[in-house]
Formats: structure tokens, sequence, C-alpha cells
């Protein structure tokens, strides 16, 4: 009985080692090959911050291709429950729906996997030394059901993901 308890606190200690370590659970791996599947889901919120009043974009894809761009000043576009109804800029939106092909849609994902979009890891790590103050950019993933959301700029922890997911918003966007 009090070698199970032995074996146990030491397995204990050796799970708290790994995690506080930083490597992470070594079985999560977030470079995945990505199956075609309707549950995926990618959303990229992108401000351009230097505009006054700022230029936000949303662009959700999900895994059957069904891609939602909106666009404008309203800060609905990145959040449901913004506050503000006597804003200027609340009515300030724009909705397009589209639907591309899934096969695009899934090689699409495999590239932001390859890129690192679900390595959390990177994201607890320092920001970067030269960081974009003018533009924002995040994403919130749900691939293979491994997920990642934050709101974090991508553009402070990891620039090269942050243009990838940059032209991703580029290829959804119509002009102003």
């Amino acid at each position: 009985m009090r070698a199970k308890q032995l074996i146990l606190a030491l397995a204990g200690v050796i799970l708290t080692a790994l995690s506080l370590e930083g490597c992470g659970p070594f079985w999560v791996n977030p470079y995945i090959a990505v199956e075609k599947s309707a549950l995926n889901w990618m959303e990229i919120h992108y401000y351009n911050l230097e505009a006054k009043p700022i230029r936000r974009y949303a662009v959700y894809i999900n895994g059957m291709g069904h891609v939602e761009v909106r666009k404008g000043t309203s800060a609905r576009i990145s959040n449901d429950f913004a506050r503000g109804l006597k804003e200027e800029t609340w009515n300030n939106i724009s909705t397009q729906r589209k639907t591309i092909d899934a096969d695009y849609v899934n090689s699409l994902f495999q590239d932001l996997v390859n890129r690192g979009v679900l390595d959390a890891e990177k994201y607890f790590k320092d920001k970067a030394k030269d960081v974009v103050k003018d533009r924002f950019i995040a994403v919130k993933a749900n691939i293979n059901n491994r997920t990642y959301s934050e709101n974090e700029n991508v553009f402070e922890t990891d620039p090269e993901l942050a243009e990838s997911l940059y032209d991703v918003v580029q290829q959804f966007r119509t002009p102003d």
C-alpha cells in the first residue's frame, strides 16, 4: 500500500515538473494532420489600429467551406456582446457569406497548423523584439478537436504566423 502511494506521489511530482518546465504534456502534439470535418473552424480578427475609427475585420471559416466576413468600425465585429448602442460607429458593420471548396479550406487549415496556430506553448514565451504596434491580429480555432482561443496579438508572439493569418484575411477581404 505504501509503495503505491510513493509511486503515485513520484508520478505527480514528475508531471508537475514537466508542466512547470514549459514543455507541456508530451502527449499533446499541436502539429497534426488536419482531417476534413465540418467541426473544424477558425476565426481570425484583424484591426488596423492606425485608422480612426479603428477598422476591424473578422473572418470565420468552417471545415466545409462556409466563410463569413464581417468588416467595419463597429465593436460588434469582434464582440457579440459589445455595448455602446449610441456610439457613432455602432451600425458600421457589413457581413458577407460565401462558400468555397472544402478541400481548399482543409489545405488552408493544414498550412496554418504547420505554422503553429495550435502551438499554445509559444504564446506564453517572450514577446517579439520588433513588435508591430499599428496592427492587431488574433485567432481562435478548433481543428481535429484541438483548440486554441486567446485574445493576444499574434504580431507580438509570432510575427511570421501573424503574417500568414493576415494573408488569410486578405484573401477574403473586399474593398471598403
